[in-house]
């Protein structure tokens, strides 16, 4: 299903900035993404446990990820990026796209989501499936979209 035409089903509205592709939070703020949005911009990482449990983990775009930290509070030894081919399997998804919203791809529901609890409350700025847009929307929408798709998440202090 085309992320937009979930976001119409779901009723969820957003605002959307078209622009060149960005593949790193600093090639964003480059182009100003930022600025042109009102929201919290993200960072999401695509990780993998050894044992092959996949997590996407969404943060804010200036907080650094403490794998150690967040494997430890999972249970897990240790974590890793998964590679490109996981991503694109599991997620439909490239290098420089990657966001949460991705798991409407996710039809073996693999995927768990880890949201920064600092999120909560905010716009946020996440790609749509494609780093050549940014899209603004409300943290309880991309609940919305979550539970709709039927995945698991969790909301972790970071």
């Amino acid at each position: 299903m085309n992320i937009f035409e979930l976001l119409k089903e779901l009723g969820i509205s957003y605002r959307l900035l078209e622009h060149a592709a960005v593949y790193t939070v600093e090639e964003s703020r480059q182009l100003r993404i930022f600025e042109k949005l009102d929201g919290q911009a993200c960072k999401n990482l695509f990780l993998r446990s050894k044992r092959g449990d996949y997590f996407l983990l969404t943060l804010p775009a200036d907080r650094r990820a403490d794998l150690k930290l967040i494997a430890k509070a999972l249970n897990l030894p240790r974590l890793s990026f998964a590679s490109e081919e996981e991503l694109e399997k599991l997620l439909g998804l490239h290098t420089g796209a990657v966001t949460p919203l991705g798991i409407i791809n996710d039809v073996t529901k693999k995927v768990r989501l880890i949201i920064d609890a600092e999120l909560q409350g905010k716009k946020l700025l996440l790609h749509p499936n494609t780093n050549t847009a940014t899209i603004s929307l409300t943290f309880e929408d991309l609940i919305k979209i979550i539970l709709h798709t039927r995945h698991d998440y969790s909301l972790m202090e970071l």
